[in-house]
């Protein structure tokens, strides 16, 4: 019941961050519920791979980013809004800033190290993390691409009537 309840947790942050993130843009406002409603069972996914069926970050953010890229080409004829409308604000919850943020936290110890041990260590975490952080972006970025080009008449054809 725990994990149902984490699940379900990670889904409805998701969807509000999500909200924020289509505001911002200025959609139109029918549009809101479904950038909530891509986020939600994205990020869920992304969850559920990563943290329950323990596949890694990166591969777990692309098949999360794909099926983020499926769902908004399919609900932007319902709106006649392009798919990117929906499926970039779905994204921006993803994004890992835990990495980012302890990659310039490694880079700022790393400068204030008088030892090389010290210096060494921190410019390992320095690249872990940098590393990892943009190979989850790249990742989202490819797997949200890939849908649209694949259903390139789809994408392209939303806005019309």
């Amino acid at each position: 019941m725990d994990i149902l309840i984490a699940i379900i947790e990670d889904a409805v942050f998701a969807a509000i961050a999500a909200i924020g993130f289509a505001a911002i843009s200025n959609p139109p406002k029918v549009a809101f519920k479904y950038c909530a409603l891509i986020a939600a069972v994205g990020h869920a996914l992304r969850y559920c791979l990563v943290s329950l069926w323990g596949i890694h970050l990166v591969w777990g953010s692309f098949i999360s980013a794909f099926v983020i890229g499926c769902l908004a080409i399919w609900f932007a004829p319902r709106v006649k809004c392009p798919p990117e409308t929906f499926a970039y604000p779905s994204l921006l919850p993803m994004i890992p800033g835990i990495y980012a943020y302890k990659a310039l936290q490694a880079f700022l110890m790393m400068l204030g190290q008088t030892s090389e041990t010290d210096f060494t260590h921190y410019a390992y975490l320095l690249e872990f993390n940098a590393v990892t952080c943009a190979f989850v972006v790249f990742a989202m970025v490819l797997g949200q691409m890939i849908p649209i080009f694949l259903f390139k008449r789809k994408s392209f054809m939303a806005t019309r009537g």
